[in-house]
Formats: structure tokens, C-alpha cells, sequence
């Protein structure tokens, strides 16, 4: 059975990870791996980056690509540590419930879950008991023998190099935990960067996660630059005589079938109340164009009125107008100001319902550009809602809905020049003076690439070697998510749970929950 790295820190594990779910996927594919799964720190906020780069080099390739395994790496109050990799979709909706439980218990950021909720995860699971990375293991073995105790699926013992010529044993003593604790061990590299060549830029966000500089970094630093993805045949290298852990890899990789592509949005029905949904949508456009034409409507309007139903008809998507216009008419009841705006305004339909306010002008609209078969996606419907009264609204979609069912996007905080600058150039312990000087030449997201005639205006000297590979990470780093925030306005509303899709935390604001995923990632 072909080898498959089952427990990759990426760089949605915040600070720590020094590689894009991106990258993996395409280093997976160059090592001929047959599956690897994404396990960050009780998060899954950037699997749909790797399932996505997946797609595309399947696409390239004519199918040929290794497969993503979603997971997640659970990180208990007890200190335990189990990556969880559901075998199926009623599994995956689980590990989602348990994420948001622990997530909404702490603040933004944390996660608490404890030994007592692995009793949530249920059958359909296999899970990785991560042995602890010190000498502690007399006070890690009661928990992690309650954790198992707590498991209904089947677990292993992670047995992987740390490259420091005491593998042989290391691996040895592993197996021989493993039978102790009744199970059998797992090979895995647990890399933390795709390619070692993103061992300084890995100790350097540990710097700037700890409040270091990386000068004085000392053991929290990576040893070498050898916690990357490897190919199956360094595998049965690095852990040889333990062969059979490595191919054990691959078979619970086979077991784990479960694809975000088995994930399936549903409109919540409350909002068409047992009418046809369709029906409704015609039904009130009818009224809403009686309203808006007292004298009469005229033909030009009303036939273009026709083409949009039937064309939202043909596309299914009477149910997304619906529910935008559910929260338009509870805005407009209590007064809250609110204007439609954008592509939206060539539209007919929701003019009538209320959700625009300018009639679209015959002859000069185009809804196919606000609805099109080609996207194979429903229109994006921008509302702008009174800014003091806004606050309303988000919570009469909560309350309508609950908080199981509604949950507002993600944005996924990306590092920029000016920032890369201030926390890379701290970290390599430049002082104050040359990274404000630095800092202050940069504007907006992209490159912080400075040529050598600047530095030397601004008194620096372009052949320091400390600047020089301040300014290569700085290059490095910037695009790398550093934390999650809330979109300004994105909400995702479903029939089912919304918490078995996609796990659910607080957000900064008070009474604002948020779902993991970034807005760009689930369109």
C-alpha cells in the first residue's frame, strides 16, 4: 500500500506551520504520494485551499492526483494531541460540531475540547494519538489512556523521525508504547513546511508567535530543515525495520474516503413556508410589480420580468432570491435603511421584491450578467444596510435561523508589506529605527523589494547580511494567512446544520459567530 502523510501542519496552523495547504498538494503530487491529509491545530480553515489545488492538477493531468484527506488535529485541555480523520461525511459533520463546540466555549482563537467530548466523535473515524514531544510521558499516559478509553473508532500511535541519529531506538520504543497501549503504530513525517528550504521562515514565525528574536530562539527552533513532506522510499529509509507502520499509513488513507465534494448547500425551507419555491418567487414578483407600477406595468417590464423567472427557474435559484428577499422585508419593517446595489440592479425580479430601488432601464439591462448558466453559481446580491442599524439585522438572521444554521464568512488575514516588515524585521532583530524606515517605503500588499539606491538613502547598508535575509523572508512571508477575521457582511444561512458543513467560532465582536472558511474559498 502506497505510503500517505497523514498529519501536515500547514500554515493555517497560525505562526507555526510554514507552508499553504497549496503548496503541500503540489509537493504531494511531484512525490507521487497516493493521499495526504491537512491536520492543523483544531482548525480546518485551509483545507478548501489544498482541495482546490487538487482539482486543478487533477484537471492538468487528466486525473492524475494524490487525494486530499480533511482532517484536523485536536489539541485537548488535557494535553492529549489526536488527528482525526473522518472516513465519511456523517463523520466529517461530527468532527465540524465538535470543532465549534470547543471553539464557541473559548475565546477568539482557542479552542477548548477536552477528553470528555471525544465521546462526540463517534464511529467513522481513525485517529492518531501523538506520543508528547518532550520526556513527559508518565504524566501523558493516564490521558491519553482515558482519551482512547473515550474513542468509538480506531486509533494509532504516531511513530515519527526527529533526525537526530536516535530514530532507530526512538521508533523502537514507540512500537513497543503502542502495544502497551493496545494499539498499533503509524509512521508519519509530520512535516510543518513542504520543502526544507522554508526552515529559516519556519523559526522565524515561531519568533514572532513567541515573542522572540531569533537570536535567542534557542530550542524552540527546528533542529535542521528535515520536518518536510517526504516520498514514500524516504520513508521505509528513515524508519526502517518499522516498514510495516509505514505502509499502515496508506491503508488508513484508503479507509478515509470522504471528499469536500460530498458537501451539499441546501436554501432553508422556513423561508417559502411549504409553497413551491418557484411559485412563491413568481407570486410576489407579480405583487412586488404591482406595487412598483400602480398605472399599469408596462409590457417591456413584465416580459422581462418572464425571462428572469424562467431562467431562475432553469437554474434553480427561486430559493436565494427568496431568502434575500426575507431579510430585505425584515429590514424594511423596522425601518432599517437598505439599498440593493451592483449587478443587481439589471434585475427585474429584484426590483419588484424590494431589494433594488431603481427601476432597471428597458433595453439597456443585462441580466444575463448578473445571472448566468456559463458561472453555474447563484448571483451575488449586495446589500448595504444602515451602518448604526446593521447589528439588526445580523441578529434577526440568527434569531431566525440559529446559530447552528447561520454563520457569517470568514476573511483570512494575510500578511502584507508594512506587517511582514514590522514582525519579520523584529524577529531578525533589527532595531525600531531601521524598521520604521523600512516600513514607511512600503505601500499597500504587494512586494516590500526596496532598491539598494533607497537603502542607501535611507542610511542603511544594502550588503548587511542581517537586512539582506530580513528582506528575502519578508518576500517570503507575505501572502501567509496570520489570522482569521469576519467578513464585513457575507452571511451563510442553511436547512441543515450549518456546524456539520464547516466548523463555527466566535468572532471578536460580541454576539457574532463566524464559520472558518474565508468568503473567496466557498464561492
Amino acid at each position: 500500500m502506497s505510503f500517505a502523510e497523514l498529519a501536515i501542519t500547514s500554515n493555517f496552523t497560525f505562526l507555526t506551520g510554514g507552508s499553504h495547504p497549496q503548496e503541500y498538494a503540489r509537493r504531494a503530487a511531484e512525490l507521487g504520494l497516493a493521499a495526504f491529509a491537512i491536520a492543523d491545530r483544531n482548525s480546518v480553515a485551509g483545507i478548501v485551499r489544498a482541495h482546490l489545488e487538487i482539482r486543478e492538477i487533477a484537471r492538468r493531468t487528466g486525473g492524475a492526483a494524490p487525494r486530499l484527506l480533511p482532517a484536523a488535529r485536536l489539541c485537548l485541555e488535557e494535553g492529549v494531541e489526536l488527528t482525526a480523520l473522518p472516513r465519511d461525511r456523517a463523520a466529517w459533520g461530527r468532527l465540524c460540531r465538535l470543532l465549534s463546540t470547543g471553539a464557541q466555549r473559548a475565546k477568539k482563537g482557542d479552542c477548548l475540547i477536552r477528553i470528555a467530548d471525544l465521546a462526540d466523535l463517534g464511529p467513522g473515524f481513525h485517529l492518531l494519538l501523538h506520543p508528547p514531544a518532550g520526556r513527559g510521558l508518565r504524566p501523558w499516559l493516564p490521558q491519553a489512556r482515558a482519551a482512547l478509553r473515550a474513542l468509538a473508532a480506531p486509533a494509532h500511535l504516531v511513530a515519527s523521525p526527529r533526525y537526530d541519529g536516535q530514530d532507530a531506538p526512538r521508533l523502537d520504543r514507540l512500537a513497543r508504547l503502542a502495544a502497551d497501549l493496545g494499539i498499533e503504530h503509524v509512521a508519519a513525517a509530520e512535516p510543518v513546511m513542504h520543502h526544507g528550504s522554508r526552515r529559516r521562515l519556519t523559526d522565524v514565525l515561531t519568533c514572532i508567535r513567541e515573542g522572540r528574536r531569533i537570536d535567542r530562539i534557542g530550542r524552540a527552533a527546528l533542529v535542521n530543515a528535515e520536518r518536510r513532506l517526504r516520498s514514500e522510499a524516504e520513508m521505509l529509509r528513515l524508519c526502517a525495520g518499522h516498514e510495516a507502520a509505514v505502509h499502515r499509513a496508506g491503508e488508513i488513507a484508503a479507509e478515509c474516503r470522504f471528499s469536500l465534494d460530498e458537501l451539499r448547500y441546501e436554501y432553508p425551507r422556513e423561508i417559502w413556508d411549504g409553497e413551491d419555491p418557484q411559485a412563491r418567487l413568481a407570486r410576489l414578483t407579480a405583487r412586488g410589480l404591482d406595487w412598483r407600477y400602480p398605472a399599469g406595468v408596462p409590457g417591456g417590464v413584465r416580459a422581462q420580468a418572464d425571462h428572469e423567472l424562467r431562467l431562475i427557474d432553469k437554474l434553480a435559484y427561486a430559493p436565494y432570491f427568496l431568502t434575500v428577499s426575507d431579510v430585505v422585508d425584515f429590514a424594511r419593517s423596522q425601518g432599517i435603511l437598505c439599498q440593493g446595489r451592483g449587478s443587481a440592479a439589471n434585475s427585474v425580479v429584484c426590483f419588484a421584491l424590494g431589494v433594488t430601488s431603481v427601476s432597471p432601464e428597458i433595453g439597456t439591462m443585462v441580466f444575463e450578467r448578473f445571472v448566468s448558466e456559463a458561472r453555474d453559481e447563484p448571483p451575488d446580491i449586495d446589500v448595504d444596510f444602515e451602518h448604526e442599524r446593521r447589528e439588526e439585522v445580523i441578529q434577526y438572521i440568527y434569531a431566525r435561523f440559529g446559530r447552528h444554521r447561520a454563520g457569517l464568512c470568514a476573511t483570512v488575514i494575510h500578511y502584507r508589506a508594512k506587517r511582514a516588515i514590522r514582525e519579520v524585521g523584529t524577529a531578525m532583530g533589527l532595531s525600531r529605527d531601521t524598521v520604521a524606515a523600512l516600513s514607511s517605503q512600503i505601500w499597500g500588499w504587494g512586494s516590500a523589494a526596496l532598491p539598494v539606491e533607497r537603502l542607501v538613502e535611507l542610511g542603511l547598508d544594502p550588503t548587511d547580511r542581517r537586512l539582506a535575509q530580513t528582506m528575502a523572508l519578508v518576500e517570503e512571508i507575505i501572502g501567509f494567512p496570520r489570522h482569521l477575521s469576519q467578513h464585513v457582511g457575507g452571511f451563510v444561512i442553511t436547512e441543515g446544520r450549518l456546524d456539520e458543513l464547516v466548523p463555527i467560532e466566535n468572532a471578536a465582536m460580541e454576539d457574532r459567530t463566524v464559520i472558518v472558511w474565508d468568503k473567496e474559498d466557498i464561492d
